[in-house]
């Protein structure tokens, strides 16, 4: 097993060295120059830039080389302070090294995806089983069409018709965007805080739920149906077991073998935000973070993101490994 996980450990790091290399290729030739930028806020003031203001500008941000050969050498700059734990300072958020603008806006969307995801699973996965054990009946053709329906709705119009129904007049149940009441923040105690939080997610989570229980259900849905179908299970069912035995002590356990799959998804998706969800939502999480960041072309922060992300996913795929063979004693990593 040791040799093994050193053996995986050793074939990600030349992963995320490719990744790294991809990754910066694309942001150095995207048609976004943040000094450009920089200097268009400026100008939009009436004020006239010179170029040797801007060739500053440039050398100060290690932007003065856009040639191939130039980006190269900003890719190994870059590289090199990775090697030495540091990541850069953001050029959008001032002040603000790349490690703390991910650290301060972390929060919130961990928060709100941990949430989501333990209702996904409480939600999706009985649906699937009930939806299995009672084939080509009612139940199972409305929860698949329902699943269906989450599924192919966009993210985006799902949350717009959702908020445009319960956030505005005439119902006005809950906020139309942001984290906390303003007026009364400083005022609330801890418990009062807390339920001023959930007024505001309630909506963002909901959204997330929905729109994640589908494929997670189909998932459960269609290996349960393999399962039920094995001869073990007829084995079980011969001898008198419960039906409830039979279901979630012998049939559930295997289902759960493809489910594991999913955990490597599972681990990147917890702390890389939701882009669309809290723009819609205006939440100050890492999603809307990095998606100022892509608009303005803030290299270092979309670069220690995204390979927070690629480290993310790469462990996850360990995980899911490792996990397979708790979960079938079968499987025998080599």
């Amino acid at each position: 097993m040791l040799k093994y996980i050193i053996k995986r450990l050793l074939q990600s790091l030349l992963i995320l060295f490719g990744v790294s290399v991809i990754l910066y290729i694309i942001i150095r030739c995207m048609p976004v120059d943040f000094v450009a930028n920089k200097i268009a806020q400026i100008s939009a003031g009436g004020n006239v830039v010179s170029e040797e203001f801007e060739k500053t500008l440039r050398e100060n941000y290690g932007l003065t080389d856009n040639t191939f050969l130039g980006i190269l050498e900003g890719y190994f700059n870059w590289l090199g302070k990775l090697c030495r734990m540091d990541l850069g300072m953001s050029f959008s958020v001032q002040g603000h090294s790349v490690v703390d603008v991910i650290k301060e806006n972390m929060g919130v969307s961990f928060a709100v995806a941990l949430i989501a995801t333990i209702f996904e699973f409480m939600i999706a996965i009985p649906l699937g089983i009930t939806a299995a054990t009672h084939q080509y009946s009612l139940r199972d053709y409305f929860v698949t069409v329902m699943a269906m329906i989450g599924v192919a709705l966009p993210s985006f119009f799902f949350a717009q018709m959702l908020r445009g129904a319960v956030a505005v007049d005439p119902l006005n149940w809950f906020p139309y965007s942001g984290l906390a009441n303003a007026q009364t923040a400083g005022t609330l105690n801890f418990f009062e805080e807390m339920l001023d939080y959930a007024h505001h997610l309630a909506l963002p989570i909901t959204v997330m739920v929905i729109l994640s229980i589908g494929g997670r259900m189909r998932m459960t849905r269609t290996n349960m149906l393999e399962v039920l179908n094995s001869d073990y299970i007829r084995t079980a069912r011969a001898k008198g077991c419960k039906e409830s035995v039979v279901i979630y002590k012998h049939a559930f356990r295997n289902t759960m073998i493809p489910l594991v799959t999913s955990l490597a998804g599972l681990l990147p998706s917890l702390f890389s935000g939701s882009i669309i969800i809290e723009q819609l939502f205006d939440l100050p999480g890492i999603g809307n973070v990095a998606y100022k960041a892509m608009i303005g072309a803030d290299i270092p922060l979309i670069m220690g993101y995204n390979m927070f992300l690629a480290l993310l996913s790469v462990i996850g795929v360990l995980l899911s490994d490792l996990m397979y063979a708790v979960v079938d004693p079968r499987v025998k990593l080599a």
